[in-house]
């Protein structure tokens, strides 16, 4: 019943529901909440795409017999039967509390034609037939679950299905035969069909509808080093109106992953229903990122005189620290200097109403490059600014974006061979070099971002950001997209 299972697979699009028991406890880094309106959404959406599909599926075939005075029994088969119209009226798709997702269709109408047979004997007659099947009603509870992997699993626990009516017309030399018997025929048409809807849900829910749950993309890779977690970490929580489901979120380096050493935030999900899905995404995201990064040795530097203008007054030279460092310049006449930069810890991204900022710390090292090729530490610096961030969403590609806006920098002598010194044409050396070209670079990473875990097929539109304590919570509708 491939109609069936499309539109089952569309009824749990962008629904990343499961549980994960492996990680029973931990707070999520993402929260995916489904709203009312939401699953308004898909049950819609789903009888568009079951009522387009219906008429691929291939009834039965199916026979009996009855009984004529004066002539014995008379067997009769039904073939060839094609659907030729189908309204669906009504649907309605509920979460189910501990479970998953309760699918109901009522008021629906199917047209069918189909040829008819009749044997006795060596006596072979045969017409054809239309069936109305009317007040067909369908309700299967989904029941969710996850594989070790943390991929979601589905399976009907309970299915059952009702038909209020069924007319059958027979044509043909001896139709009118048929017809005193149409209240068996139509019982056993009803019975059949009942016991076939219900066979052929079961066989989508694990032949199209599981394998469309796979697309979740539980672990997804960010870039050379970088990977994100999106395995889930508990049963989907579900209300009167609405389904929240916990996933992992963590980044980590996909040659060598190391425990975190903190833990997600609790956060407390405003009561929102403008929309139809919500994605709550703590900082613990951000600064598991972070830390992946720092980790990574992704924002050290290093400068060096080849590196700065040539219309700059300020050199990387021993000779252009004569002015504030003599003692430099005479151990170490007209030689070249190196600063290597790095930040002290992996700098967090803090979360606060309607803000978002963090405050990296960087330390930078002087040395000077001696002729014998060798780096002779000289001092060392301590940096540091206040940067504010902002973060959007790309209804293109579905992903995370930020953007850094630094302030100027406040240098420190830390330690010096030359006793201190003023450290200002140094900062402003920093505050150029970072401002121009350090900040322009991490930009330039965080511009690709980091995608949300979608199901295929799904896009999202309208989206809406608020900036809560601790998390980011992003409002969008969802359209799937039909191939």
């Amino acid at each position: 019943m491939e109609a069936s299972t499309r539109a089952l697979s569309l009824l749990l699009l962008g629904l990343l529901l499961t549980s994960f028991p492996e990680a029973l406890g931990t707070n999520p880094g993402l929260v995916a909440r489904i709203t009312d309106k939401g699953l308004e959404y898909v049950a819609r959406e789903g009888l568009v795409a079951l009522q387009s599909e219906l008429h691929r599926i291939t009834l039965p075939d199916f026979a009996g017999d009855f009984k004529i005075s004066h002539v014995g029994r008379v067997r009769y088969e039904f073939h060839s039967l094609n659907i030729r119209s189908c309204e669906l009226l009504g649907s309605a798709l509920t979460p189910l509390p501990g479970q998953g997702l309760s699918l109901s269709i009522s008021d629906s109408f199917i047209w069918v034609q189909g040829k008819w047979k009749v044997r006795k004997s060596f006596l072979k007659l045969q017409g054809s037939f239309d069936v109305q099947v009317k007040g067909i009603t369908i309700s299967v509870n989904l029941l969710l679950g996850s594989e070790p992997s943390g991929r979601p699993t589905a399976t009907a626990s309970s299915c059952s299905s009702h038909i209020r009516d069924v007319d059958v017309n027979f044509s043909g030399s001896v139709g009118w035969l048929l017809n005193l018997f149409h209240s068996q025929i139509e019982s056993k048409f009803r019975k059949i069909l009942e016991s076939k809807i219900c066979e052929m849900v079961q066989k989508s829910v694990t032949s199209d509808l599981q394998p469309y749950l796979q697309t979740l993309p539980v672990t997804t890779e960010i870039d050379s080093f970088a990977d994100i977690d999106y395995s889930l970490t508990e049963a989907p929580q579900a209300t009167a109106q609405m389904l929240d489901v916990m996933l992992k979120a963590e980044f980590f380096n996909h040659d060598h992953r190391s425990p975190v050493p903190f833990l997600a935030p609790v956060m407390s999900l405003p009561e929102e229903h403008n929309r139809m899905v919500y994605f709550a995404i703590s900082d613990y995201v951000f600064n598991t990122a972070s830390l992946v990064y720092h980790e990574a040795g992704y924002l050290n530097f290093s400068i060096t005189d080849d590196m700065i203008p040539p219309t700059s007054t300020i050199r990387l030279t021993t000779k252009s620290f004569r002015a504030f460092v003599p003692q430099l310049a005479r151990q170490y006449p007209n030689m070249n200097l190196e600063l290597r930069g790095a930040v002290v810890s992996a700098p967090f991204l803090n979360f606060s109403p309607g803000n978002l900022s963090l405050a990296p710390q960087m330390e930078i090292e002087a040395f000077v490059l001696l002729p014998s090729s060798v780096k002779e530490p000289v001092f060392r610096l301590s940096v540091a600014t206040n940067v504010s961030a902002t973060l959007t969403f790309n209804t293109n590609t579905s992903k995370i974006t930020g953007f850094l806006k630094p302030e100027e920098v406040q240098v420190e002598l830390k330690e010096s061979k030359f006793g201190v010194f003023n450290v200002e044409l140094l900062e402003a050396l920093l505050n150029f070099y970072i401002l121009n070209t350090l900040y322009p670079e991490v930009n330039d990473k965080l511009t690709k971002g980091f995608p949300l875990p979608l199901l295929k097929r799904i896009q999202l539109y309208d989206p809406v950001l608020q900036i809560h304590k601790d998390f980011l919570f992003l409002g969008a509708n969802i359209q799937y997209m039909r191939v």
